[in-house]
């Protein structure tokens, strides 16, 4: 297992849109074992493939608050079925915008159809924590970052600060 180098804001990859997987092999294994590797050092709670420069429709989630008891999950190919009229604002990061914080409001409770590592068919209902980290990852794979679902100001600013910062590495 390895920590993959993060995809960081502005690089166009983020904005991709990630391609279905057909099947699972030892190849796409060691990844999703890479990608644990990647978000738990990170940390976070939840990675999308394309966060390591990968477009596929895959990420990983685990958000267990302790360490000693993780619940990892891998989701696959997923759509949600169901989304609840009722909402919930949490505040959200992402490890491809780093130290960056914004209240976002989103369904309360989603229905998530998915594969899981071994290519079976599962079906899932979130709500809380789970629900919000389901939608942040599964817009990733659709090209979807959380700063699009807050105001365009606030976005313009925070895609301005990370455009310099990068300008700034890419001079040093």
């Amino acid at each position: 297992m390895s920590v993959k180098k993060l995809v960081i804001l502005p690089d166009a990859r983020l904005r991709q849109i990630s391609a279905p997987i057909t099947g699972v092999d030892k190849a796409l294994r060691a990844f999703v074992d890479d990608m644990f590797e990647t978000m738990y050092d990170a940390p976070g709670i939840g990675l999308a493939a394309i966060q390591v420069g990968e477009p596929k429709r895959l990420f990983t989630l685990d958000v267990s608050k302790r360490e000693d008891n993780r619940e990892p999950l891998v989701v696959i190919n997923p759509e949600i079925t169901w989304k609840s009229d009722e909402k919930n604002t949490y505040e959200e990061g992402c490890l491809s915008i780093p130290e960056y914080y914004e209240e976002v409001e989103r369904p309360a409770r989603v229905r998530l159809k998915y594969r899981d590592i071994d290519f079976v068919e599962r079906e899932l209902e979130a709500d809380g924590l789970l629900a919000t980290c389901i939608q942040h990852e599964l817009d990733h794979l659709n090209g979807v970052l959380f700063i699009d679902h807050i105001s365009k100001l606030k976005r313009d600013r925070v895609i301005k600060k990370f455009t310099k910062l990068a300008k700034r590495d890419d001079e040093a």
